[in-house]
């Protein structure tokens, strides 16, 4: 088979794992996922596998093959789990679950390398840019900065108690995290570096961004700048787009039937894809806000989606292979 320039990858409550020619539309492979709905989709840096967390395991398919069969189960959580990432150079993963526990994963060997407990479910969990410190938000409204180096928790945060904190989300320089709540609100801190290698968390900004629940909020990627965006996905079927420098609203992106669960930028933030409960993905322009391509296919809820494109030399500068196709 050979690789797609840019990898697209769809689920939820169907038990298959979709994927996309991105420009098309055309799903050109389907993968069953028998044991339970998939939580969360995750590409490893080097687009070689991709992450399906379920209920209550992980499992890793390889991107480019015709096999069925995941290559590699992890099976230590007792819940559902809702948050997988990967190190930037794809040695080990981390997991957030229902079970209360954040734990890391090393890919080159079996089993789970470390556990922290959250005493709570965990809704979310997301690596520092630094590569050292994951920060987790839990049901209870907690967040935690766990630093890897001491192998303890270095912070706690509650910004609402008793409030859910569904989603977060660092900036890819690591100056700013933003926490996403049940209450429709995101709070945004700017992180400090203290005398330590700890992240301290002052308080920027609080954005009441829906009435709904916040189902996922995403800050832009590195190759966006200087424009500076801040996604949040809603149960009251929208995504808004927020300009980061005064967090004022630039978009609305109306399309969806029902609560939007997720959202991935292109790596240039050129391009917005997200899932919902209608049971499709759908890709849009960020230039005009407008959907223009529809991913149907699953026949339940699709609740996760991943995506992993390229920059390429093009002309004058840096594009996405997704632009120069499009």
């Amino acid at each position: 088979m050979s690789q797609p320039s840019v990898i697209l990858a769809t689920a939820g409550y169907d038990h298959t794992i979709r994927f996309w020619e991105a420009k098309s539309g055309r799903c050109y492979r389907t993968l069953q996922y028998p044991d339970s709905q998939v939580n969360r989709l995750e590409i490893t840096p080097n687009k070689q596998y991709l992450a399906a967390a379920g209920n209550p395991h992980i499992r890793l398919f390889e991107v480019n093959s015709n096999s069925p069969q995941p290559v590699m189960s992890y099976d230590s959580h007792t819940n559902n789990v809702m948050a997988v990432g990967f190190q930037c150079d794809g040695k080990w993963m981390y997991s957030g679950s229902e079970d209360g526990t954040v734990k890391i994963w090393d890919l080159r060997a079996p089993g789970c390398q470390r556990e922290y407990e959250s005493r709570a479910a965990v809704n979310t969990v997301v690596l520092h840019p630094n590569q050292t410190e994951l920060i987790s938000g839990d049901q209870n409204g907690n967040i935690r900065v766990w630093d890897l180096t001491a192998n303890s928790c270095s912070c706690e945060l509650v910004p609402e108690v008793d409030t859910a904190v569904r989603s977060l989300t660092v900036m890819w320089d690591g100056s700013l995290v933003v926490a996403a709540n049940n209450h429709g609100t995101c709070y945004v801190w700017r992180l400090l570096r203290g005398n330590q290698t700890m992240t301290n968390f002052e308080p920027l900004h609080k954005l009441q961004a829906h009435n709904g629940y916040i189902l996922k909020c995403l800050l832009s990627p590195e190759f966006c700048e200087p424009h500076r965006y801040l996604a949040t996905a809603s149960s009251d079927h929208t995504v808004k787009i927020w300009n980061v420098d005064g967090f004022t609203l630039e978009k609305t992106l109306i399309g969806h039937q029902r609560w939007v669960w997720d959202c991935v930028f292109s790596v240039d933030g050129a391009y917005l894809i997200t899932a919902s409960s209608d049971s499709t993905a759908k890709l849009w322009a960020m230039a005009n806000g407008e959907a223009i391509r529809t991913y149907q296919g699953h026949h339940k809820a699709t609740v996760c989606c991943a995506l992993h494109d390229d920059l390429t030399l093009h002309g004058s500068g840096l594009t996405t292979i997704f632009a120069m196709s499009s």
